[in-house]
């Protein structure tokens, strides 16, 4: 929003380089599942020395993940951002400036939601609210004093919304060290420096592998949409990079959701409490359905007026937001299904049912938007291409669980 009052330029930069905040997103995926899951089952089981194992050594993994992954984006910032063949000059240039930043700070981003997950798979999953709750105002506060300047603070444009970015997710991080320290956490007993658990490691990494393939693939495929899109200008980025945020109402809600669901499953499978599963999933995916149908409604009848919030002096990527907004708000329901199914899948440890279903139909996104966007449909077909697989892919992994419970429920009263 406040990127917007400073030009639609900005937003374009800002979302183009924001893709690698959402490809660390499924690095950190690695880690955030597989232990999330080994907790969630090892704490059903009442394992409480087999769950301090796998912490600590989510956390040295996820570190060293980290701290590649900040090195390979400072280094390589210039030719990262070169891959879009973006045509204005100072759009590429702020997106490298913005990407220089977050890669410094991109270590905090990954540690948090581990420790959002590591309470949530122990059924606390009020804290990892209260405190990335904490997180995001001081983000609100922040960014329109680093974009624009006040006081003795100097206007710093771009490059305040991604210090403030990094700045947020420190905060986050030493609000979760404090709340380990004071409270005693099972996180507080984290051995960074002790030798690594090979086989630790290697479970966390065969469960967290498959979702960290096909969220880091659907980031990978966005930023080839991003390309094929930079071709209409730098509205059509910043459509997509506000649609896409305006969307994720419907999409953090699911994945909120769908973290409690992986728990809960995850801690009745552990306990072998196989009806609490099946009510868990059937539970959450009402909730979940609600949400969804909720807000397509939103998406489609208040598309106008959210999309001016944002661009209020920009009238055409007003109009085409208001596009993006209705045809992707077909989807929502589906997606919240999707990713509530996705949940349950994990809590299972059955990953790769819901990573193969997400990368193929994600994959099929660059094929359609470039033959629809050639088409009489412009860029709306790129939308469309977006819209229709995510109906695909919740409506083919509800399928997916419903036949995979079926075998389940044989095979456990057998």
């Amino acid at each position: 929003m406040w990127l917007g009052r400073l030009s639609t330029d900005a937003v374009a930069a800002a979302g183009t380089a924001g893709f690698f905040l959402w490809f660390g997103a499924a690095l950190i995926m690695i880690a955030q599942v597989g232990v999330g899951v080994n907790v969630a089952q090892l704490y059903g089981k009442g394992d409480l020395e087999g769950v301090k194992k796998y912490v600590s050594n989510g956390f040295q993994l996820n570190l060293i993940i980290a701290i590649s992954y900040s090195l390979l984006l400072f280094i390589f910032r210039q030719q990262i951002i070169g891959f879009f063949s973006i045509q204005e000059a100072n759009v590429s240039e702020m997106a490298v400036e913005y990407l220089a930043i977050i890669a410094m700070g991109i270590t905090f981003h990954f540690l948090n939601p581990v420790f959002s997950t590591i309470l949530n798979s122990t059924g606390n999953s009020i804290t990892p609210f209260k405190v990335n709750t904490i997180g995001l105002i001081a983000n609100i506060i922040i960014d329109p004093l680093f974009i624009f300047g006040f006081g003795p603070l100097p206007t710093l444009g771009i490059k305040g919304a991604a210090l403030a970015t990094i700045l947020s997710q420190f905060f986050v991080t030493i609000i979760f060290l404090i709340i380990g320290k004071k409270y005693n956490t099972i996180y507080s007993h984290v051995k960074l420096f002790n030798k690594p658990c090979i086989k630790t490691i290697k479970n966390i990494i065969k469960i967290g592998i498959p979702p960290f393939a096909q969220v880091g693939l659907h980031s990978v495929i966005a930023m080839v949409i991003t390309k094929i899109l930079a071709s209409f200008g730098p509205v059509a980025i910043a459509v997509q990079s506000i649609g896409s945020q305006i969307e994720s109402i419907t999409w953090m809600t699911a994945d909120g959701f769908s973290a409690a669901i992986s728990a809960f499953i995850g801690q009745n499978f552990g306990a072998g409490k196989v009806k609490r599963i099946k009510d868990g999933y059937v539970q959450g995916i009402q909730i979940l359905g609600g949400i969804g149908i909720l807000t397509t409604l939103i998406l489609i009848f208040g598309s106008e007026i959210l999309f001016s919030i944002f661009v209020p002096d920009d009238p055409v990527a007003i109009k085409e937001g208001i596009k993006y907004l209705k045809i992707l708000g077909l989807s929502q329901f589906f997606m919240t299904i999707e990713i509530g199914t996705t949940g349950a899948f994990n809590g299972l440890g059955k990953t790769l049912l819901p990573t193969v279903n997400g990368t193929v139909l994600n994959g099929l996104r660059i094929p359609a938007a470039l033959i629809l966007s050639k088409t009489i449909l412009g860029l709306s077909g790129v939308w469309w291409a977006i819209s229709l697989s995510s109906i695909l892919k919740g409506a083919i992994l509800f399928i997916l669980f419903h036949i995979y419970w079926k075998h389940f429920e044989q095979k456990e009263s057998a």
